[in-house]
């Protein structure tokens, strides 16, 4: 998703830093990307580290047709019966 704007524990901004994090990771190991950045502290290490980003796989996310079952035997209630069921 999106990377947060603050870090939880010290509320340091750490957002503008995960692309430049991205192109450091190049050429240098995840330590000296971080030091470089200026994120000391362990807590705004780990807003950068531990981010997943999941916006690709969102939206590769095709929603299909509702499925409609047929619940004509299953008993609702007070001996009532439906006869279809839409799940979404």
């Amino acid at each position: 998703m999106i990377i947060p704007i603050r870090c939880f524990s010290c509320n340091k901004v750490v957002g503008n830093k995960y692309n430049a994090y991205l192109r450091k990771l190049e050429t240098m190991t995840s330590k000296e990307a971080l030091t470089s950045l200026g994120l000391r502290r362990y807590c705004c290490r780990r807003m950068i580290v531990n981010h997943v980003e999941l916006c690709d796989k969102i939206l590769d996310y095709e929603a299909s047709k509702p499925k409609v079952y047929d619940t004509s035997q299953i008993l609702l209630g007070r001996g009532t019966k439906r006869a279809f069921c839409i799940a979404r």
